[in-house]
């Protein structure tokens, strides 16, 4: 199962049930699986679990100590695990270490940001304005997310060019990428450190919480590619867990022209032909012998 089956899944299910006030109650996808929702404290880096009983009966345990945004995406996340059949895999690997996570897990945090953050409802609700920290906590505070969760939808969904990477003890864990950026083969490596020249990681040697925005040069954070071109850069650093995030956008004018041929290979350029000029410019000849 790949991101666009779990994509396609989730959307189905969601538009299956009444989406209206799903920022205030998630019991139209609870309810959808025949299932319970029960809070609990747990030990820190546990989000949550689910117990099946014998009569099809889901009971999703949610740890209580987390923050609401948390725990609303942990009950969509455990759904996730209940309606694509995946076993569980957690094994006492943080919830936020992605590049140690099973793909199971993965899958379902998918799932979870389109039940969280639906589709339909994010286009028709987006402002059609830069991004920006202040559209990521508007975006955030109308679907009731957490920040990396959103600002990971808007690059997932952004019609501009954007990505946004994850980054855990200073190394690169994952990263969303726009269609465009896909398109246009744009990548970044998990298990890369963070670049240098980059917000994130001028903002994670202050060892502070902090967010700053600034110009940077793409190639910084894009492998292979080419120079001579800046894009945004909005970062945010969590001290007590050593994580960054970075939201990475330019303009559509500013993505780099890339031809490929059927094997994915990059066709180079041979600059054409030269411009005529009347006179004829002949090699020079090898005597024969």
């Amino acid at each position: 199962m790949d991101e666009a089956d779990v994509i396609s899944i989730a959307r189905e299910f969601v538009s299956k049930v009444d989406v209206s006030n799903i920022r205030e109650d998630l019991d139209p996808y609870i309810s959808a699986i025949n299932a319970k929702v029960k809070f609990e404290a747990m030990e820190e880096g546990a989000s949550g679990y689910t117990l099946t009983k014998p009569n099809g009966k889901h009971i999703i345990v949610v740890n209580s100590l987390e923050s609401e945004e948390r725990q609303r995406f942990t009950v969509c996340h455990e759904i996730a695990h209940v309606v694509l059949d995946l076993k569980s895999s957690h094994e006492e690997i943080p919830s936020y270490s992605i590049a140690k996570r099973h793909p199971n897990e993965i899958c379902c945090d998918t799932f979870a940001a389109e039940l969280l953050m639906p589709y339909k409802q994010w286009l028709a609700n987006l402002p059609s304005k830069e991004p920006s920290l202040e559209l990521i906590q508007y975006m955030a505070k109308l679907f009731n997310t957490s920040f990396p969760a959103t600002a990971s939808r808007f690059a997932t969904l952004s019609p501009t060019p954007c990505a946004f990477v994850t980054m855990e003890r200073g190394a690169v864990r994952y990263a969303a990428r726009s269609a465009s950026l896909r398109q246009a083969r744009a990548w970044i490596s998990s298990g890369s450190v963070i670049p240098k020249g980059s917000i994130a990681q001028s903002i994670r040697a202050i060892n502070l919480n902090s967010t700053e925005v600034g110009e940077v040069a793409q190639d910084i954070w894009f492998e292979n590619w080419e120079d001579g071109l800046d894009m945004w850069e909005l970062s945010r650093h969590y001290a007590p867990s050593d994580t960054t995030i970075s939201l990475l956008w330019f303009d559509h004018e500013d993505l780099p022209e890339k031809e490929y041929d059927r094997f994915g290979t990059q066709v180079k350029d041979d600059e054409g032909l030269t411009e005529l000029s009347g006179v004829l410019e002949w090699s020079k000849r090898v005597k024969k012998r």
